[in-house]
């Protein structure tokens, strides 16, 4: 008696495939072989199944879903009460599938054994990929109707049966572009056949082909309950069989001549006569050039951005920068990055986390250019020319490092520039909470110095309230926002009053001052802040500082790398409950003794002294992309906020706001609209040939002198001007062409380029770009 499966839970509510396949084979484990499954479109009933001793297993299906019997093995048989949908018997492996209605598309699709007999019609593509294995019997499907769209596609062995019942007002049994690809296999068809692939033969029956459809139709007619039409479907000289070509006979094709096809085809009324007029005078040879060339060669200099550019917030052009030194033109190189940063050493040298390294194409071949032996290069440089005095004028409200990049730009561009700065000392968080032996002061010396030298002014112990700040946006043309992010988050754990501040803490250290914090330290915090508050605690004479963080630290791996040879230690995740006189407790009742806990996970800015419209609901400045103040739709032409008034970020951040607001700004000081400016796509790699560049021994590799990083740089973007693509050009086609400024291009004559692309695929670059002509 069979096992009854059942779709349906007590409530009546379908289960899952899973669910139902899990009843199935649970029955299996007990002896079961002889099942009644009662689906709802579950799907893969039927296979693959065996028993352990042999026994045959056999299933009779109501509803079922896609792929019914598919992977079923030999030794099962299966009967769907009615129809099927896709994949019935998909990649039939041996099993006996009997479909007492229609199946849908890809039925037998991948079949590699055994036999699948349908009552009705099958859909499109089925019969697909069938094919035979010589150890194996050969798997046939046998369908009573007629077949969908491109049935037996890439057919490559088996049997397939079409007998074309009550299919007499059809156009083809076997719907349209049947038997493409098809390989091997035999399909027996009766009734109409239209469309058929180039790649078979239609023929007639033999005897052997006679014999097997005698043999076969009874069984298929005995099992789907229409053994009346056996006398029928056995006029043999109704049917036709379709084989595939031979690999000889498919290649054995007439070739007209290009003539005849260009005279013949190539006509108003051939198959492109609707979208190409021929004059029939102008005849392209396989190699062309001028007009006639498929690819045409562009010199694109500058059309994207190098990998260490793109990824500086300040979008220093380093290549920019070792092209000049590679020419001789030390002094110009140095000076370029002060265009883009008033301070290549103190942050790119010094305390920048170089994001330009990490993109760095050079990567690749062995170890990044080194961009901070790079920066510290600029440090003694002295600060170019300003342009002519426009007589505007600018508050800049903050003199950390987004303020004076700001203040800078503005200044080199001919704008008056007042720094409006809280502190007693310019510099902001690069002065007050970078801890000194990262940062040396005389560095960050210097080019505060730097700054003031091209008549930055500076008002120092300057508190903006709004007031002030009303009175400034009158007395001046437009005004910068750069106060920066200097109010500590603190969570209101239980004891949170107990808590050092972070921020506090560093401006205490940086100013000369030995907080007593005790023996035993703990950080809430593990960013790079964070690591900054470890180093300064070990400063102040603390023996053991553990940071902790609910997450994987945000630092950089070398602060991490940093703090742990201090002794310092770093745990994650860790969850903090409350701060007692004992310590930090954490979630998981755990104590971790301190003296003092210190909370460094972020600041917010300070505006009160700005109207609340132009705050964001987290009480950030709300700007365009130009920075400028917007309020709803409108926008403040003349007020720009940058920096951690806006959004947190690195020092390099700021810097970069700081530029592109100065740019900005000065275009409407100048009467100019303001548009913002989208930065040039980074290039792909796949454009640079990097093989063309020796690999060093990263082992053996030390920089000690930028200088030495020119050969290294592979310039992305930029022309080196190497002249590979001057001597590869097979025609000659190259020319260099200086120009009077003493800048230079490479052409492509248009009259002997024949298009190859070896410029392109030579040029270490990514300068020479193809064009696909249209």
């Amino acid at each position: 008696m069979a096992v009854q499966i059942n779709g349906f839970d007590d409530n009546k509510r379908r289960i899952s495939t899973q669910k139902l396949l899990q009843q199935i084979y649970a029955a299996l484990e007990q002896g079961e072989t002889s099942f009644e499954v009662l689906s709802s479109g579950h799907h893969d009933i039927g296979g693959p199944l065996w028993t352990s001793d042999g026994a045959p297993l056999a299933f009779t299906v109501k509803n079922p879903g896609q792929r019914v019997g598919s992977f079923g093995l030999d030794g099962t048989d299966i009967l769907v009460e009615g129809s099927a949908p896709a994949d019935a018997g998909w990649l039939n492996a041996g099993a006996t599938l009997t479909i007492k209605g229609d199946s849908g598309d890809t039925t037998a699709h991948c079949a590699a054994s055994g036999k699948i007999f349908v009552a009705g019609q099958v859909g499109t593509r089925s019969g697909s990929l069938m094919k035979h294995d010589p150890a194996f019997s050969q798997p046939e499907l046998w369908v009573l109707r007629k077949t969908g769209s491109f049935s037996f596609e890439f057919m490559g062995g088996g049997l397939a049966v079409i007998c074309g019942v009550d299919c007499e007002e059809f156009d083809s049994v076997l719907g349209d572009r049947a038997c493409m690809g098809m390989v091997g296999g035999t399909v027996y068809v009766r009734g109409p056949v239209n469309g058929l692939s180039d790649d078979v033969w239609l023929v007639d029956l033999d005897q052997a082909d006679q014999a097997f459809l005698q043999a076969g139709l009874p069984e298929f007619l005995t099992r789907i309950d229409r053994s009346e039409l056996l006398d029928t479907l056995s006029d043999m000289g109704q049917w036709k069989k379709i084989v595939a070509k031979t690999y000889e006979e498919r290649n054995a094709k007439d070739r007209i001549s290009i003539r005849e096809f260009r005279l013949n085809k190539w006509v108003e009324g051939g198959i492109f006569g609707d979208i190409v007029k021929d004059d029939y005078n102008h005849v392209a040879c396989l190699v062309n050039s001028g007009d006639d060339r498929l690819k045409i060669p562009h010199w694109m200099e500058k059309r994207y951005a190098a990998p260490c550019q793109s990824s500086c917030p300040s979008f220093i052009p380093t290549q920019d920068r070792l092209k000049l030194l590679r020419e001789g033109k030390e002094t110009e190189a140095l000076q370029l990055v002060l265009r883009y940063s008033p301070f290549p050493g103190s942050v790119c040298g010094m305390v920048c986390p170089n994001l330009c390294m990490d993109a760095c194409s050079r990567r690749f071949l062995d170890t990044p250019v080194s961009m901070k032996q790079l920066g510290k290069l600029s440090i003694d440089i002295p600060a170019p020319a300003c342009a002519a005095d426009t007589g505007k004028s600018v508050a800049v409200i903050g003199g950390g490092p987004g303020g004076l990049s700001a203040a800078w730009q503005l200044r080199l561009q001919g704008h008056a520039v007042t720094v409006y700065e809280a502190d007693r000392h310019l510099g902001g968080k690069l002065w007050q909470v970078i801890p000194t032996e990262r940062l040396p002061a005389e560095i960050l010396e210097k080019e505060i110095e730097r700054i003031l030298s091209i008549g930055v002014k500076a008002e120092l112990n300057c508190k903006i309230d709004r007031a002030l700040f009303d009175k400034l946006r009158q007395q001046h043309d437009a005004v910068v926002i750069a106060s920066g992010a200097h109010n500590p988050v603190v969570i209101p754990f239980p004891g949170h009053e107990r808590l050092v501040k972070g921020l506090d803490f560093l401006k205490q250290i940086n100013a000369g001052e030995r907080p007593a914090i005790g023996d035993r330290v703990v950080v809430i915090g593990a960013g790079n802040a964070g690591m900054d508050v470890v180093l300064g605690a070990y400063t102040a004479g603390a023996k053991k500082v553990i940071a902790i963080d609910v997450q994987r630290p945000a630092a950089y791996q070398k602060e991490i790398d940093h703090v742990k040879s201090l002794g310092g230690e770093i745990r994650w995740p860790v969850y903090t409950e409350k701060i007692s006189e004992k310590g930090l407790h954490t979630k998981d009742g755990e104590l971790i003794e301190a003296d003092s806990v210190i909370i460094s996970i972020g600041e917010r800015p300070d505006l009160s002294y700005v109207p609340t419209e132009w705050l964001t609901d987290r009480g950030m400045m709300n700007v365009n992309g130009c920075w400028q103040i917007k309020t709803g739709q409108e926008r403040i032409d003349n007020v720009f906020a940058i920096g951690d008034t806006t959004r947190p970020g690195l020092l390099t951040n700021a810097i970069g706001h700081g530029h592109e607001a100065a740019d900005y700004c000065s275009d409407f000081l100048n009467g100019l609209e303001i548009i913002e400016r989208k930065k040039p796509e980074v290039i792909p790699q796949h454009r640079l040939s990097k093989e063309l560049f020796r690999p060093r021994n990263r082992g053996r590799l030390q920089v000690n002198d930028a200088r030495e990083e020119t050969t290294r740089c592979i310039s992305c973007g930029t022309c080196r001007d190497c002249s590979f693509c001057l001597e590869a050009c097979p025609e000659a086609a190259i020319r260099r062409i200086e120009k009077e400024d003493g800048s230079f291009e490479y052409v492509s004559d248009a009259h002997l380029c024949i298009g190859c692309g070896i410029c392109s695929g030579i040029c270490p670059c990514g300068i020479w770009t193809m064009e696909q002509v249209v």
